[in-house]
């Protein structure tokens, strides 16, 4: 694992009038080849693309966990779900079988009352200590009790819904309201389009904060699947009809099919692509009133804009050429689409190869702000400027994965996957799709890929424990 030494040996900081600015963009169950840029499925997305041409867009970049909740507590603290504590989703299973909570029963369920432990450090309260404003607008996912909140994490500035998704419209998960200002929950914006919400307090943020150093932390729920006990809702993405337009007609929306163990009309494949690639330009629009914003203020040199998708792709996305999506240990469910752009700094219209994962995120910006480390918090990656700038390769060399029963490994180019239902061992470097399992050809290096997996798992173990999952 890596620790964390600050340097300012590239002349960055010493350079900069004031420590950069961070805006960090997530976007939620995204596919691999969701852009509009690579050209492989007509998404419109105009102002990711512009990033990219900008920017650099990385390709191979990995998330930590193949969902939610895992993956957003990795990418603010650095530290694998298995070392932070949470390393399963904080949600409730019922709805899954058409069940909708009484309010009394709902405050007691693990989705209202578990958190990540308050003992973990995140971007925000780092950044404290150098005088930076930060903001959190969309989804939180981490905790909905007050000691769990963003403003309890160190972010100043919160609008948004505390836990894995949300109907579009209602703002609620399963009929349970969801949406909070600050510490209190608010139903004033029921009815309006969550994206459009986001995009609003996010430009807000800005306006009031872009004369001074500030981190900016826009999670969207775009596109994720929307929470709704509504089959017809459940089934797809909601989006503006706006969007909506801007894609070919769906003939067939509706076909017979089933939830929660009864017949139900339910929305076609093809429906759900279209309204998939719709959240996704609608979201994309929002992007760039952010990146208009910093041209307007000529900031745009002095903010690093870092764009991923928190797992990979769902229903209506495309991870091509990758294997899998969303909850698998597949490259299709842990690789994702990435994009960095900081005119000056980071090339622009570049495509990087190299090995880096969303643990380099927390390292990378306490770099560039010059935020003090404590000798004591371990950090599971590094500062990936250099490597963005192509003056290195990634010291990167291996990453795993775990959720529940299902397994992952990647030591070199070598992809060790084990579940109880598909797995194998896979060369990246000429499989990325992982068409051609090699384990009975190459048990050497199934024996080697194995064994560091074992030890990454001894590592976790005496890691000290965090809740709310592990039994201390």
């Amino acid at each position: 694992m890596f620790l964390l030494a600050i340097s300012d040996g590239s002349g960055v900081i010493a350079a900069a009038k004031r420590p950069p600015n961070i805006i960090l963009i997530v976007s939620d169950d995204q596919g691999y080849a969701d852009f509009g840029v690579i050209g492989a499925n007509n998404i419109i997305t105009p102002n990711l693309d512009r990033l990219c041409r900008e920017g650099t867009r990385l390709t191979n970049f990995y998330v930590t966990w193949p969902a939610c909740t895992p993956s957003r507590g990795s990418l603010l603290t650095g530290r694998y779900p298995q070392r932070n504590g949470i390393y399963d989703m904080i949600r409730n299973e019922a709805p899954d079988y058409g069940y909708k909570y009484k309010p009394a029963e709902y405050e007691v369920t693990f989705e209202r009352i578990g958190g990540m432990d308050e003992r973990e450090v995140l971007i925000p309260k780092l950044l404290k200590s150098t005088g930076y404003r930060s903001g959190i607008f969309g989804k939180w996912d981490l905790g909905s009790l007050q000691r769990f909140l963003p403003r309890a994490r160190g972010f100043d500035d919160f609008y948004g819904f505390v836990n894995t998704g949300i109907d579009y419209y209602t703002h609620e998960r399963y009929g349970a309201p969801s949406m909070y200002r600050n510490g209190s929950q608010t139903e004033e914006d029921k009815g309006t389009y969550a994206t459009y919400l986001f995009e609003r307090e996010a430009m807000r943020f800005l306006h009031e904060n872009w004369q001074r150093p500030f981190f900016l932390y826009v999670p969207f729920n775009a596109p994720h699947g929307s929470s709704s006990l509504d089959p017809k809702i459940r089934g797809t993405i909601q989006a503006p009809e706006k969007y909506e337009k801007m894609y070919p007609p769906v003939e067939n929306l509706w076909r017979k099919g089933s939830k929660y163990g009864e017949e139900a009309m339910v929305p076609t494949p093809e429906k759900r692509t279209r309204d998939y690639r719709a959240s996704v330009t609608c979201m994309d629009e929002s992007i760039g009133k952010m990146l208009a914003f910093l041209d307007e203020k000529k900031i745009a040199n002095d903010t690093m804009v870092i764009f991923f998708s928190d797992n990979g792709g769902g229903g209506g996305s495309d991870n091509s050429p990758l294997k899998g999506g969303k909850s698998k240990m597949w490259e299709g469910g842990i690789r994702v689409c990435a994009a960095v752009r900081w005119p000056g700094k980071v090339p622009a219209g570049k495509v990087n190869d190299e090995f880096l994962t969303s643990l380099e995120i927390l390292p990378t910006v306490a770099a560039l702000t010059g935020t003090k480390i404590s000798s004591g918090l371990i950090l599971d990656g590094f500062d990936m400027l250099p490597i963005l700038q192509g003056k290195t390769k990634s010291p990167r060399k291996e990453m795993f994965w775990e959720r529940k029963d299902l397994r992952a490994a990647r030591v070199g180019n070598w992809k060790w996957v084990d579940t109880p239902t598909y797995g194998g061992l896979f060369d990246l470097s000429k499989d990325i799709g992982e068409k051609n399992d090699l384990s009975k050809k190459n048990p050497r290096i199934l024996a080697m890929v194995k064994a560091r997996y074992a030890n990454w798992k001894k590592e976790m173990a005496l890691a000290e424990p965090r809740g709310p999952f592990r039994d201390y």
